[in-house]
């Protein structure tokens, strides 16, 4: 009988040593998915960065052994930026942070000094920065927390009316709470609301950017100049 010949063992493909890092790569893709869920967009400098931290692995993290039910982060982002952009092709959202956990218990992220901004055309840009930020689970909702500061524009399309209604407005407090979709923002703590006309300082706030409101809780004080007549 022909002798048969000898088998020797397969030598490790690099594909095979990468194939362990699938799920670990994948659970990353997720990550910046479900962090910036309105069509994200990774800019140059976030992508390098994350390109060059995955490279950098060469291990899958280790499960945790009780679960899912330790809030621990299981991935980073550092110094990224992300944009929703319209139909049209111009930028809508944009978030910005130093740094982004995601925490895969609840699927919430929390940010290290966040810069959220919403830019229509034909409204005025509204923005807000904090010391922090968390995003829930279900990207409905963003809490900023610490020296948070919200921004609105001057409203050029109104201004040619009234040129003092429709001036900026610039909004000052500890915790405030974001509703992206609505383009709605709360907080139960005090606020100073900067203005034209002056000052107000108040506990509590109801802000509607679509409808150019707000509304004032409880304790409001301040010093306002009166608005000068038209002839």
């Amino acid at each position: 009988m022909p002798r048969r010949a000898p088998r020797f063992p397969r030598a490790p493909r690099r594909n095979d040593r990468k194939r362990s890092d699938f799920s670990f790569m994948d659970r990353t893709r997720a990550f910046v998915d479900r962090l910036i869920a309105w069509s994200p967009v990774l800019l140059l400098g976030g992508l390098a960065a994350l390109t060059y931290w995955l490279d950098a692995q060469v291990q899958p993290p280790a499960a945790h052994r009780d679960g899912s039910t330790r809030h621990d982060p299981d991935l980073f982002l550092v110094n990224f930026r992300a944009t929703n952009f319209d139909p049209e092709g111009k930028p809508r959202e944009t978030l910005a942070a130093v740094r982004g956990d995601h925490f895969p218990d609840d699927d919430s992220a929390e940010l290290t000094q966040p810069t959220f901004k919403i830019t229509q055309a034909g409204k005025p840009t509204f923005s807000v920065n904090a010391e922090r930020g968390k995003v829930t689970g279900d990207r409905e909702n963003v809490y900023f927390t610490g020296n948070v500061r919200a921004h609105r524009e001057a409203d050029e399309a109104g201004t040619a009316k009234d040129h003092e209604a429709a001036g900026p407005i610039t909004l000052e407090t500890e915790y405030l709470h974001v509703i992206p979709k609505t383009e709605r923002a709360e907080t139960d703590r005090r606020v100073t609301i900067r203005e034209p006309r002056g000052i107000i300082e108040a506990i509590g706030l109801d802000l509607d950017n679509k409808s150019k409101t707000a509304k004032l809780r409880s304790r409001v004080s301040g010093t306002l100049e009166p608005q000068t007549l038209k002839k």
